[in-house]
């Protein structure tokens, strides 16, 4: 399990450098349109009719997410100011999520409903592990079986929200991209770079939902074993 999580970590790692790396390649290509982030969070959602969601800036890098709670689309200081290709992607794909949650798209309703309970089921997992790290308290209280079938749930949990959040980053860059192109944001040129960086963006999911399937599956495995 150890060699499991180490390699996912190199893999994970990999992957977010290369996405740091083509976020500041094409932070330096400014876009068509000339228009900032923000502007380009502006223009898809007043020309997809959703008028009722805030655009924000929130300190960090990287840090750009769509809150479907209370309707903020929040952005980087350097997406939300900037007139990059990169900052067009980001505040585009945002956005998408804005749209998803606007026409009640099923994939997005799915893993906001999954929220509390994956909030529940991390917490609970630490505990457990937690307990197991000082002298098995947990096993000595209910048996080996009981515990394992216990991590299995809550890691079955984990793992769905995990897997449910691909379609949900995938269709918004998707969204992203072809309202890109057909309001004329990037040129041709652009729209490639603006597909390549939003495709290593979706790597990082696509890695995280890897390791959370392999952790599953190991738990299973022990799970099994431990009826033998």
């Amino acid at each position: 399990m150890i060699l499991i999580l180490i390699v996912f970590a190199i893999v994970g790692f990999i992957v977010q450098a290369r996405l740091k790396s083509k976020f500041e390649k094409y932070s330096k290509v400014p876009v068509a349109a000339g228009l900032t982030g923000a502007e380009v969070a502006e223009k898809m959602l007043h020309d997809h009719g959703i008028f009722d969601v805030r655009i924000i800036s929130v300190p960090g890098k990287l840090t750009d997410h769509y809150n479907p709670l209370d309707k903020t689309v929040n952005l980087s200081p350097d997406v939300y100011h900037g007139r990059s290709v990169a900052a067009a992607a980001v505040a585009a794909h945002e956005v998408g999520h804005a749209v998803q949650h606007a026409t009640a798209y099923a994939w997005l309703q799915m893993r906001s409903a999954l929220v509390p309970i994956v909030s529940f089921s991390s917490r609970m997992l630490s505990f457990i592990f937690l307990f197991m790290l000082f002298g098995n308290i947990i096993v000595h209280m209910f048996s080996l079986e009981t515990v394992l079938l216990t991590i299995v749930i809550l890691q079955s949990a984990i793992t769905l929200f995990t897997l449910i959040t691909l379609p949900v980053e995938y269709d918004a860059s998707h969204r992203a991209l072809v309202w890109l192109d057909r309001a004329g944001i990037t040129s041709v040129r652009e729209h490639n770079m603006a597909k390549d960086a939003l495709k290593w963006a979706a790597n990082t999911y696509l890695v995280a939902a890897l390791a959370s399937l392999a952790q599953l599956l190991y738990y299973i495995m022990l799970y099994l074993n431990s009826r033998d």
